[in-house]
């Protein structure tokens, strides 16, 4: 058994994980990488193996990060099939085709404002590849085993996050290998906790927040602060989120907010159509992935004023009054959160407030690190709108949590690979697990290859 890390190496972007076993080829997770241009660049680049080579295709969650390149290895020549639970199927619905739609929205910027090198600017793939993809999927229950290839069987095991989110178990030549994708909180409001796993020989874990704590701080409390300030100064609150997972959280805290009458009953919309379709699922899932009760999930579903037309999300941003608009993407790489971002970071009264991870060399992570222009299709903007972070609701699992949902392993890996994470979170993660757990570490590199 052989695995190669196609990405998430030194990055939180592109996880991609080729596994060959006797001759035949699974790839776990096909993500696109986000971020500084040298990885975006990657996913332009030609891939280290042949498309039409690759047996099936197997996938932790639904997040782009995670999932976006599928349609581009379709493209390319894969025919097998994509295996994943259902509500990551259901997801990637929503999120593949929208995918493809921004591609194309951002090459059609790209030509009519002249600021592509190249003539004429392409999409990576377009929303009609999206589609086509998602007719090789096929879905997968929690907790069972299914053989995918000959003599490998893998399982899923319920990781949190976000809904469908899973742990991934590969078996084959008497070794066991599992795949955090991304681990979910033991406190989150919203989705059930975590799995705990008894054992694997090799683990390939997530490090995001290797060297971070989350802020222990209610984020209710810290959502009233922000909104009443904003209020105060007659502004808008523009909250970039995850269209799946960060956004129906925030609408439920703030249906939470508004019921304890915390705050005024000011308009809220939710200005993303993936967000909107994921949020509608929620209801279907709720049962199953999350804590929530049906009164709870219908209020969280109910707290904002959804908006579908390109119109309607222009004329947000025409309307004076104070408001609080939830819009992707929540690292502020694309989609209509750009339209309002450009017409709202400019006035003093307005708020900005991020709510999740900001991977390197995206606007949100410029933000945060106090940088006052932002380049947005083409044009600079200056930002003079308050900068708020909400540190305290994220879906990843902190140092804490890893290391928490590892003691409950009843031995130790023969060895634990470092992935999706920034190289200092990573080695942070290492050195504790190697000092707290006395558990073998890897950090690889990427396309390193290793044998099992």
């Amino acid at each position: 058994m052989q695995i190669r890390f196609l990405g998430a190496t030194g990055t939180v972007t592109g996880s991609k994980y080729l596994l060959t076993i006797d001759h035949q080829r699974i790839l776990v997770d096909c993500g696109l990488f986000q971020g500084y241009k040298e990885l975006r660049l990657r996913n332009w680049a030609r891939l280290p193996f042949n498309a039409a080579d690759i047996d099936a295709v197997v996938l932790t969650h639904a997040h782009i990060d995670h999932t976006g390149y599928i349609p581009l290895l379709v493209k390319q020549g894969f025919k097998g099939p994509i295996y994943a639970t259902a509500a990551t199927g259901d997801l990637c619905a929503i999120l593949l085709p929208d995918s493809g739609y921004l591609q194309e929205e951002d090459a059609r910027s790209a030509n009519r404002h002249g600021y592509s090198k190249h003539h004429p600017a392409l999409p990576l793939y377009t929303m009609a590849d999206a589609k086509e993809s998602l007719k090789q999927f096929k879905a997968v229950d929690f907790s069972k085993s299914y053989t995918i290839v000959p003599g490998v069987n893998v399982s899923w095991h319920r990781a949190g996050h976000i809904l469908g989110a899973a742990f991934v178990q590969v078996e084959a030549e008497g070794k066991r290998l599992l795949f955090s994708g991304d681990v979910g909180r033991f406190q989150d409001p919203v989705m059930k906790a975590p799995e705990f796993m008894p054992e694997t020989d090799y683990l390939v874990l997530e490090s995001t927040y290797g060297n971070r704590l989350h802020d222990k701080t209610d984020p209710k409390d810290s959502i009233a602060a922000v909104v009443l300030e904003t209020i105060h100064r007659g502004g808008t609150i523009l909250i970039p989120a995850f269209a799946v997972g960060r956004a129906q959280s925030i609408l439920y805290y703030l249906a939470q907010l508004k019921q304890e009458k915390r705050i005024p009953d000011i308009p809220v919309y939710l200005d993303s159509p993936m967000a909107v379709d994921a949020t509608l699922l929620l209801r279907q899932y709720a049962s199953t992935e999350t804590h929530l009760t049906p009164e709870q999930c219908q209020m969280a579903c109910k707290a904002a004023t959804y908006v579908n037309s390109v119109e309607e999300s222009k004329a947000l941003d025409a309307s004076g009054e104070p408001k609080i608009i939830v819009s992707a993407s929540g690292m502020m790489t694309g989609g209509r959160v750009l339209h309002h971002l450009k017409n709202l970071a400019p006035h003093a009264r307005n708020t900005i407030l991020m709510t999740g991870y900001q991977a390197g060399g995206t606007r949100g992570a410029s933000l945060l690190a106090g940088k006052r222009e932002l380049k947005i299709h083409g044009e600079t903007f200056t930002v003079h709108a308050q900068i708020a972070n909400l540190n305290s609701a994220s879906a990843h699992a902190d140092y804490e949590d890893i290391l928490f949902w590892l003691k409950h392993f009843q031995r130790a890996p023969r060895k634990v690979f470092l992935v999706h994470g920034e190289t200092e979170a990573a080695a942070a993660l290492k050195k504790k697990m190697e000092t707290q757990l006395n558990w073998r570490c890897d950090i690889p590199t990427y396309l390193e290859e290793v044998v099992l």
